[in-house]
This record gives structure tokens, C-alpha cells and sequence, in this order.
């Protein structure tokens, strides 16, 4: 009984052990937005502190507040939205992690003319980029080491 128990105890240490960092305030935190020019494409990079659960993205005429009924402005003709679930621009105490603005037009960018926070709500954090070129494509992917969700306008 003694050595189940036992297997059984290191056995959830070791599930503990390996839990990413998001798991110890049970979201991803946001830490910083950086943008750069590519041949091809311009890249939105979002740092985080652990990655969101899931996410899905989807082209909108226009953007709206997910926790306020407000129209959030975003420069551009086209608008990419990605909403990433268990994520946010604060931490467990609702201490902000990041401290950067909320919607400003990036330096050094043709395509892309505006990225936003478009909500914070409730381990929901969404992403509006706006970008001039109705022909561009995107692909949003996430990475490790640092932890970080990568947003590419191409074209």
C-alpha cells in the first residue's frame, strides 16, 4: 500500500515538475508586442510568459471591445482578429505584465498600420492587426523558448 501510494505522489510531482509556467497563474501572460520588416512579410510578435490553450483567428470589417460595447479603432483596410483563450496582459494578483499601449500604429512597417488590444477579459486576449494590402495572407503560430505567439502579414 505503502509503495502505490508512494508511485502515486511521485507521479504528480513529476506531472508538477513539467507544467508550464502559464499553470502557476492558470493563464499565458502577455509581456511585450515587437514587430519587424521581413522580404515578404511583417511579423507581430507577442512574448509571453507561458502560451494560450488555444486560438483562432478570422478577418472583420471592424473591431469591437470583447468586455465593453466600443468600437476599438485599427488602422488599415483589412483587419486580422486572433483571440488566443487562457491569456492576458496581467498576472494571478492582476499585476499588468505588460505596460505597453494598447493600440498604436508599429514603426517601421508598410503593410501593417495598426495592432490593438481588442480584449482582456476573463483569460481571453484578442489581437486586432490592421494592414493596408487586401491581398495579403496570414499565419499565426506559436513558439517556445521564449514563449511567444507570431502573427505574419504576408504580402
Amino acid at each position: 500500500m505503502k509503495k502505490s501510494l508512494t508511485a502515486v505522489l511521485l507521479a504528480v510531482l513529476a506531472v508538477f515538475a513539467f507544467v508550464p509556467a502559464a499553470s502557476a497563474s492558470g493563464h499565458a501572460e502577455l509581456t511585450d508586442i515587437q514587430t519587424s520588416k521581413h522580404d515578404g512579410f511583417e511579423r507581430i510578435v507577442l512574448l509571453m510568459n507561458g502560451l494560450p490553450s488555444g486560438s483562432v483567428s478570422d478577418e472583420v470589417t471592424e473591431v469591437w471591445d470583447c468586455a465593453a460595447d466600443k468600437r476599438i479603432p485599427v488602422a488599415g483596410q483589412e483587419i486580422l482578429r486572433t483571440t488566443m483563450f487562457s491569456a492576458a496582459t496581467y498576472d494571478e494578483n492582476f499585476q499588468r505584465t505588460y505596460t505597453g499601449p494598447r493600440n498604436f500604429v508599429p514603426q517601421g512597417l508598410t503593410n501593417v498600420k495598426g495592432i490593438a488590444i481588442s480584449c482582456d477579459f476573463e483569460a481571453t486576449l484578442g489581437i486586432a492587426v490592421g494592414y493596408a494590402n487586401p491581398n495579403s495572407t496570414h499565419t499565426v503560430t506559436t513558439l517556445t523558448n521564449p514563449d511567444r505567439v507570431v502573427i505574419d502579414i504576408h504580402g
